[in-house]
């Protein structure tokens, strides 16, 4: 399976990255599941409040923000394919605190620091036996 983002999308998450400096920012990533080629498209970052009691150090998605992303879904919207956050001062891999919030869902999980980025797929195996790293190829659209 191949998975891609467009170029302009992850830009807003970077921009919102860079905003919540020195907080984690967070959101949630929408696209098209899956088309003749099994090719998974995120179309849109969307982000999200961090609630998280210490934003610093973790992050926590709005529930609210993830009920409007579903309730679009179910009325014909992009789909609720992953989650993004950044490491303002970390590294790119997900930390032991990411993977004991990831459910092993097969989710995109895509971790910002700087300009650089990383995606991770959520299951029960890999990294932290939580993620396994993929490609994300950026395209135009």
């Amino acid at each position: 399976m191949e998975w891609q983002i467009a170029r302009e999308a992850l830009q807003v998450a970077r921009d919102h990255a860079v905003s919540a400096y020195p907080d984690e920012a967070c959101g949630l990533l929408l696209g098209r599941v899956g088309d003749a080629e099994g090719v998974q498209v995120i179309v849109e970052t969307r982000p999200a409040q961090n609630i998280s009691p210490t934003p610093r150090r973790a992050f926590e998605i709005d529930p609210a923000a993830l009920f409007q992303a579903q309730r679009g879904a179910r009325q014909g919207g992009p789909r609720l394919l992953g989650y993004y956050h950044s490491h303002p001062d970390g590294d790119l891999q997900p930390s032991p605190r990411d993977a004991d919030g990831a459910a092993p869902d097969g989710m995109l999980w895509l971790i910002l620091a700087g300009e650089k980025h990383a995606a991770y797929l959520a299951g029960p195996a890999g990294l932290h036996n939580r993620f396994l790293t993929i490609s994300l190829h950026e395209t135009e659209g």
